[in-house]
C-alpha cells in the first residue's frame, strides 16, 4: 500500500510542475463555463424547469462540471497516452518487470494526478462561478461528503475506461483514432455537452445506465439531490462502484491477454 500511495504523490507533483499549463486550464475551464452559463440562461429562460433542472441547479451543474472536467480528463489528457506510447516503444516490457501491479500502479498515478487537477484547475473557476451566478451549491455536509465520494467512484470508472485504452494499443499499435472517438464518445455521454436528463425517451433511458453517465451526470445528481433521498444517493453510488468494478475487471483481463501477447512476442 505505502507503494502506491508514493505513486500517488509521485503523480500529483509530476502535475503540479505544470504552472504554466495549470494556469492557462483554469483560464480556458473559466471562460468556457461563461460561454455555456450564458447559453444555458438563454435556454431555461425559455423553458423553465428543462431536465428537471431549476436556472440555479443547471448553473450549479455547469460550474461543478467545469471543475470536474480536468480531473476527470473528460476531454482527452491523463496516463493512457503514456501507455500507449510505452506500448509503441516497448518500455512496456520494464512497466511488467516492476516489482508491483501494473493496473494498480497506473491507479495510483491517476489519482495523483486528478488531485492535483482537483485543487489546481477546479477551485478557481468554481469560486468565479459562485461569484457571479446564484448556484444551488448544498448547505448539509452529508450531501457534500456523499458528493466527494461519487467524485472518487467518477475517477475510478474514467481510470478503468482510459485503461482499457491504453491497453487497446497492444493491439492496434497507435491509439490517435481510439482516443479521439473516445473523447467523442466521453463529452457526449457523460453529460459534458447536455444533462443526460434532457434526452429523450428510450434514448436517454439508454445513456443513463452507460459508464460514462457515472463519469459526471451521477456526481451532479448526487450534489444536487436528484433522487429519493440518501436512498437515491445511496443508490447512485452503487451504480459507480458496480461499473467501476465490471470495468476493472474487464482491465485485468484485458491486461492479461495483453501480456500473453509480450510473452509470444518476445519469446
Amino acid at each position: 500500500m505505502g507503494l502506491y500511495l508514493a505513486v500517488a504523490v509521485g503523480g500529483f507533483r509530476r502535475y503540479a510542475t505544470y504552472g504554466v499549463a495549470t494556469a492557462a486550464g483554469v483560464f480556458t475551464n473559466t471562460v468556457f463555463g461563461f460561454i455555456v452559463s450564458y447559453t444555458y440562461i438563454a435556454l431555461w429562460d425559455e423553458r423553465p424547469g428543462l431536465g428537471g433542472y431549476d436556472q440555479a441547479q443547471v448553473l450549479t451543474f455547469v460550474w461543478m462540471s467545469q471543475s470536474l472536467l480536468a480531473a476527470g480528463a473528460l476531454i482527452g489528457g491523463g496516463f493512457q497516452e503514456e501507455v500507449q506510447e510505452r506500448v509503441r516503444t516497448g518500455d512496456i516490457a520494464v512497466d511488467l518487470y516492476r516489482p508491483a501491479d501494473l493496473q494498480l500502479w497506473w491507479l495510483a498515478s491517476d489519482l495523483g494526478r486528478a488531485a492535483f487537477q482537483l485543487l489546481g484547475r477546479g477551485v478557481v473557476p468554481l469560486l468565479a462561478g459562485a461569484l457571479v451566478f446564484e448556484l444551488a451549491l448544498p448547505g448539509d455536509p452529508l450531501r457534500w461528503l456523499l458528493f466527494l465520494v461519487s467524485v472518487l467512484l467518477a475517477l475510478v470508472v474514467s481510470f478503468a475506461v482510459r485503461y482499457l485504452l491504453g491497453l487497446a494499443a497492444f493491439w492496434l499499435m497507435d491509439g490517435a483514432g481510439i482516443n479521439m472517438m473516445a473523447t467523442v464518445v466521453s463529452i457526449f455521454f457523460s453529460g459534458m455537452l447536455l444533462p443526460l436528463t434532457l434526452f429523450p425517451g428510450g434514448f436517454g433511458e439508454l445513456v443513463r445506465v452507460l459508464p460514462w453517465a457515472a463519469m459526471l451526470q451521477v456526481p451532479m445528481d448526487v450534489l444536487l439531490g436528484k433522487g429519493a433521498g440518501a436512498g437515491g444517493a445511496v443508490r447512485a453510488l452503487g451504480f459507480q462502484a458496480g461499473w467501476a468494478l465490471v470495468l476493472l475487471a474487464l482491465g485485468r483481463l484485458v491486461q492479461s491477454a495483453a501480456t500473453r501477447k509480450v510473452v509470444v512476442q518476445g519469446g
